[in-house]
């Protein structure tokens, strides 16, 4: 998809977002965006200690094989 990507190609896509956004609101955008990161990290570890602790305690629901 990406493969014919140049640096001006980089650049050009660059300028682009300067000119949507605009270079004060560039900071908070990437403050948001890691703040999301962060969110959909803890979210994804909770999710794999909650699947431990069903299966250490057994509780895992009956699988549907025919």
């Amino acid at each position: 998809m990406f493969s014919g990507l140049t640096g001006w190609h980089a650049l050009i896509l660059l300028a682009i977002i300067l000119l949507l956004f605009g270079a004060p609101k560039l900071p908070a955008l990437a403050r948001s965006l890691g703040q999301s990161m962060k969110i959909f990290r803890s979210e994804i570890k909770d999710a794999k200690t909650d699947d431990v602790v069903a299966e250490d305690a057994g509780d895992t629901p009956p699988s549907s094989k025919k």
